[in-house]
């Protein structure tokens, strides 16, 4: 005989978890970014200004798309995408990238080359613990930022 699936959803996470990234996020703590931005070829003044930038991100998901708000010390920005869909993209060094995020399980992983290079960074956002890592990867080198929810 065959038993039908039961499926307990708990009242204590009310939403799917690929809304998990919804919410407002400030940057808590930096892991090896003064390294990855220097490979990024980022001068020193701009890397000792981005390690206190006090980034927060506002991210609003609905399906595919995503409403991302960036701001810091030193931008406002507005960057909206869809999951696999190429979109361009200003670093706040300026530097100009264009790529794709994709959605592997419960991580965001975007792949952007640099229009003036053409080098790969690869980027990742999950929430862990409660909290928002997002990594990066340029040329060998690997970076950490974290985020606390507000």
């Amino acid at each position: 005989m065959l038993y039908p699936t039961v499926r307990f959803i708990s009242s204590a996470h009310s939403e799917p978890a690929d809304m998990a990234f919804n919410g407002t996020w400030k940057v808590d703590r930096n892991d090896n970014y003064d390294k990855f931005m220097e490979q990024m070829g980022i001068n020193i003044m701009k890397r000792k200004l981005a390690e206190h930038d006090n980034l927060k991100i506002t991210i609003e998901q609905s399906g595919d798309t995503f409403h991302i708000k960036e701001s810091s010390t030193f931008r406002l920005k507005d960057i909206d995408f869809s999951l696999g869909m190429p979109f361009d993209y200003s670093l706040a060094d300026g530097t100009e990238v264009t790529g794709t995020w994709e959605m592997e399980g419960d991580t965001l992983k975007g792949r952007f080359t640099r229009k003036d290079n053409s080098k790969v960074l690869s980027t990742s956002r999950a929430v862990v613990g409660g909290e928002l890592v997002q990594s990066y990867n340029y040329e060998g080198v690997d970076a950490t930022r974290i985020f606390k929810k507000q």
